[in-house]
């Protein structure tokens, strides 16, 4: 087991090495790129595993993701992943204005052309034939060479799960992963060849700890007003709780939300509190954490950017902890 966290700015980051951080990983949203973060990662880092977890996988082409990767492993050769991610419905017809029908099917294949280009050597085309993706490409300048970069799928429910173990090289567990989810879902999907890497929702502050613990629950609040994760709901039971949130959630009460999440739910999922209080959490939740790589992820729902570089310096106190 390893421990990182998403990427915290060069600053922490150096902080973050030193205290044995072993790896770092960029999201996707309308305000960040995670290959252009990803550049940054490369030129801040030493030794750290570094990639996407995740970049929306039908956001760009197969050979838009490969091709940044390749040029990337230039710089940082043996320490990149690619973590890939579906991403809901809404997001790909509404965003992107891409087909957004059989993700399951769809990510399976772009993970097949993804590797194609990844792999090829020089003077050999790039071909695949497939549903959704075809490519017949013959590169004549020397630029290829087969590279293993890991590839991992962002999977929560059991399909996804299913397709990352037949498919990928692992799987990125969410923030919300209990011991449960894990044990009785993902890994029996997934199967026990494939890396695991996951996040881990971390909120630590000595001095207002009882802030940090809301910000915990305000996280988890925000993630489960998603429909797409009812079965996860239904599994442990907590649909009383779920319904209270997300009619909060309805009624713009963020404070509501936070309340409705419970104790059982907040000790199962999140890492929050003094330091005390989370090096006894991280304790507890062993046996709950990915098998590989775990993130130590700071709250961002109605948190400043200010507040989760402050919570994600607090964690390396966590780090040194399990380093040692």
């Amino acid at each position: 087991m390893r421990f990182g966290m998403p990427w915290p700015g060069p600053g922490v980051a150096r902080e973050a090495e030193q205290a044995g951080a072993a790896a770092f990983c960029t999201g996707d949203f309308a305000d960040h790129d995670p290959y252009t973060t990803l550049v940054e990662m490369v030129a801040n880092t030493e030794r750290a595993l570094l990639g996407p977890a995740i970049a929306y996988a039908f956001s760009r082409t197969p050979y838009a993701h490969a091709t940044a990767m390749r040029q990337l492993h230039a710089k940082a050769p043996g320490r990149l992943f690619l973590g890939l991610g579906s991403g809901a419905f809404r997001v790909n017809r509404d965003w992107f204005g891409v087909p957004a029908d059989r993700p399951v099917a769809r990510i399976a294949e772009t993970v097949d052309v993804v590797r194609a280009w990844l792999r090829a050597e020089n003077g050999e085309k790039v071909q695949y034939s497939g549903e959704f993706y075809s490519a017949d490409a013959d590169v004549r300048a020397p630029v290829l060479g087969r590279l293993d970069i890991p590839v991992l799928l962002a999977a929560f429910n059991r399909r996804m799960a299913a397709t990352a173990g037949r498919v990928a090289d692992g799987v990125i567990g969410h923030g919300l992963f209990t011991a449960s989810w894990w044990r009785d879902v993902v890994r029996p999907a997934a199967g026990d060849e494939g890396t695991e890497h996951g996040w881990v929702i971390t909120a630590v502050d000595d001095a207002a700890p009882e802030r940090a613990i809301r910000d915990a629950r305000r996280m988890i609040a925000f993630y489960l007003t998603v429909k797409t994760y009812d079965p996860y709901v239904a599994h442990h039971g907590w649909e009383g709780p779920v319904e209270r949130l997300r009619a909060a959630f309805r009624a713009g009460d963020t404070d509501a939300m936070a309340d409705a999440v419970t104790d059982e739910m907040l000790a199962d999922i999140a890492v929050c509190g003094r330091t005390t209080d989370a090096k006894a959490a991280l304790a507890r939740r062993a046996g709950s954490l990915p098998r590989d790589v775990a993130y130590f992820a700071p709250p961002s729902f109605l948190v400043s950017a200010r507040r989760r570089a402050a919570y994600a310096r607090a964690s390396l106190a966590l780090i040194e902890r399990e380093s040692q």
